[in-house]
């Protein structure tokens, strides 16, 4: 499969400020247990900035419908597999800011100023959204596999679709279950994640993301499975 026909199925990867390597994202008015969790006070969904934010303009869910076309094209993972093996072929990628060469003459900055360096080896899944089925989870896992070379991270509130797939988790893939509500802990039996208001819960990774810049910087405990429990500041 060449690149323009990964392309056309998969719909366009992102490639996050915050965080190193790239990311992919479905709409969250798309979300299953999040859309319920969306109408109670209190839940880490009543928040979710995916709502509220950019990503509900128009264009976006314009882009969020296609890529969720795509998700049961029969060579989605074909795809998918392309894409990221392309775009994660060397430890750093160069990402276009968007920036035209008339804004940058205007401001007085050099050309390469339109460009910044991402390190790749690592992919989140659904910056927005969530699995849809067990069948796209089992598609998510079967890129993860033939992947190798990406640290995968998959936060999730579908512990039932989590609980009904039997295929086996590849080793470089951290499905990562979150709590449901702010200052609540997730259920056992898997990494997890939660959202705090004040203070982390004891044993927890407070992500430090608030105190570098709202940048991930080094850290790379949410695609680790040997991190049990990440708590992210409530913002």
């Amino acid at each position: 499969m060449n690149l323009t026909e990964a392309r056309r199925i998969v719909g366009s990867i992102g490639f996050p400020s915050k965080m190193p390597g790239t990311s992919y994202g479905l709409s969250a008015h798309d979300c299953k247990a999040g859309a319920e969790l969306a109408k109670i006070p209190g839940s880490i969904c009543s928040t979710c900035y995916a709502l509220r934010d950019r990503a509900s303009w128009s264009n976006a869910q314009t882009a969020y419908a296609r890529r969720l076309a795509g998700t049961h094209a029969p060579r989605w993972a074909d795809a998918m597999v392309r894409l990221l093996a392309h775009l994660h072929a060397k430890p750093l990628l160069r990402v276009d800011l968007g920036i035209t060469g008339q804004r940058l003459r205007a401001r007085g900055a050099p050309p390469e100023a339109r460009w910044r360096m991402n390190q790749t080896g690592y992919h989140r899944w659904h910056d927005s959204g969530d699995l849809q089925s067990v069948e796209h989870l089992e598609k998510i896992i079967e890129v993860c596999r033939r992947t190798p070379q990406i640290r995968h991270w998959l936060p999730t509130r579908e512990l039932a679709m989590l609980r009904a797939s039997k295929t086996p988790i590849p080793d470089n893939l951290t499905i990562r279950v979150s709590a449901t509500m702010i200052d609540g802990l997730p259920p056992p039996g898997w990494p997890a994640s939660t959202v705090h208001r004040d203070t982390a819960p004891p044993g927890a990774h407070r992500c430090p993301a608030p105190e570098q810049g709202h940048q991930c910087g080094t850290c790379r405990a949410c695609w680790s499975r040997e991190v049990p429990l990440v708590s992210y500041e409530l913002h």
